[in-house]
């Protein structure tokens, strides 16, 4: 028995599983069995688990100062040091550095960024927000409301309206092109249904739209080439600023630095966190161009504070482990060791696109997905989510961790350290699992 509530949980469906210790990219639970963790905890133990470096700094920053808030122009070495070097590798111009605790929180400092901004540009109608089907924001009001997956919404009378989220459609091409319709038509017609949303609300009335790289928990979701060049153009046709969400992407997870730079994105913000710290300690930050800021700034006399801050805003403990983190992202070549194992990764989950149950392949860098359908050939899908939810457990009943997303896909998402026979035991597990859920929905009578 357990006095908690757990986080993003079925309790009627799910079972407990107790971690009691992890090592490089294994976990361990309280019976001794051994895990590869393919899901790199959520999507964030980048560098595995139990790295001393990190753990040092760490002992060593709550010796040193366990505690210094950050308001009335407060800080400390740690928080000064991470903006500076967080500000020195983003495609920023200027950058500046806002620290939080959670992606979540992340993306709500950028909800109010973007509206203090539209105050100090004498623009105050311009506030509402495009976000995208399938992407995913954190779960607080603003950035659940941000986040287009339906259990973020259903049952909490969310999205909230006062925000303005306007929704914009997915750039999943398996499953939102049109019959016969070619990638580079489909790009086209999500950038010109972009243009015709932005008119139709009024281009003076929207500050900002937001989106993942590439959409993680809503399925591994890889836009097609010339995406992102084809919305920028539209973007900037009406001065609409690009938020790029890097919580899951960015830091080598696409096999670049940023998720900006692997899909051509140009952004004027961004928001970290997971691999920022690696997960081992709770850090965000939200990074805005100084072109942004210096219209802050500039307003600041005539408007007061800047009322918005958090008592763990760069807290020193997050500030020093994901400062340490960083360099060992740039000294141990991480970005180019995810770029070279992923290659490798995506070849091998490459030979699951014959497998009677999958649908589509996806992924990029250090992140795949499976759908599986029910008809390869009609791509139809599952109904429900029990057929992904199998898989997963089957999985980790073979000693892999994966996770079941949203219309039966299965994703993986390994440490960045992980080597190529790492990679050959995923597929190895995940081969286990795909023909025990084949096994499954014949006997149920699922296929199609």
């Amino acid at each position: 028995m357990t006095s908690m509530l757990y986080p993003t949980t079925n309790p009627s469906a799910s079972e407990q599983m107790i971690v009691s210790r992890g090592d490089g990219p294994y976990i361990y639970d309280r019976a001794g069995k051994r895990y590869l963790e393919g899901m790199a905890g959520l999507w964030c133990t980048s560098l595995g688990y139990g790295n001393e470096e990190i753990i040092e700094v760490a002992t060593q920053q709550m010796r040193e100062l366990s505690f210094s808030h950050m308001f009335g122009g407060k800080t400390h070495d740690s928080a000064m040091q991470l903006a500076d070097k967080l500000a020195s590798m983003v495609p920023l111009a200027n950058a500046r550095v806002f620290l939080g605790n959670s992606g979540s929180d992340a993306n709500d400092t950028v909800v109010k960024l973007v509206r203090y901004h539209a105050s100090a540009t004498g623009r105050p109608d311009r506030v509402k927000i495009i976000a995208r089907d399938k992407g995913y924001h954190g779960v607080s009001l603003a950035s659940a409301s941000l986040t287009g997956l339906p259990p973020n919404h259903a049952h909490f009378q969310l999205p909230f309206d006062a925000l303005g989220i306007v929704r914009a459609g997915s750039p999943h091409y398996y499953r939102n092109a049109n019959p016969g319709e070619s990638e580079a038509e489909f790009v086209a017609r999500r950038a010109n249904e972009l243009e015709a949303q932005i008119l139709a609300e009024g281009p003076d009335t929207i500050a900002a739209m937001v989106a993942e790289p590439v959409s993680g928990a809503g399925g591994v979701l890889i836009p097609p080439a010339g995406h992102y060049p084809a919305i920028q153009a539209v973007l900037d046709r009406y001065g609409i600023a690009l938020w790029d969400d890097e919580v899951i992407c960015g830091f080598g997870r696409l096999g670049k630095d940023f998720g900006a730079n692997a899909m051509d994105m140009k952004p004027d913000m961004m928001v970290f966190a997971k691999a920022l710290s690696s997960a081992y300690v709770p850090v965000s930050a939200a990074v805005i161009s100084g072109e942004f800021a210096e219209a802050i700034e500039g307003a600041a006399s005539d408007m007061g504070v800047f009322g918005h801050g958090y008592t763990y805003s760069g807290h020193p403990l997050g500030c020093a482990v994901a400062h340490k983190v960083l360099e060992i992202y740039e000294r141990d070549r991480i970005f180019e060791h995810a770029e070279t194992v992923g290659a490798y990764l995506q070849s091998r989950l490459q030979e699951f696109a014959s497998h009677p149950l999958v649908g589509e392949v996806s992924g990029m860098g250090m992140i795949g997905a499976l759908e599986l359908v029910a008809n390869r050939a009609e791509k139809t899908p599952f109904e429900g989510m029990v057929v992904g939810a199998f898989c997963a457990k089957a999985a980790e009943s073979a000693g892999l961790i994966v996770r079941p997303l949203g219309g039966n896909r299965v994703a993986l998402c390994p440490p960045l350290i992980i080597e190529r026979e790492h990679v050959d035991e995923i597929i190895d597990k995940l081969t286990i699992a795909l023909n025990a859920t084949l096994d499954f929905v014949t006997r149920e009578n699922l296929l199609k």
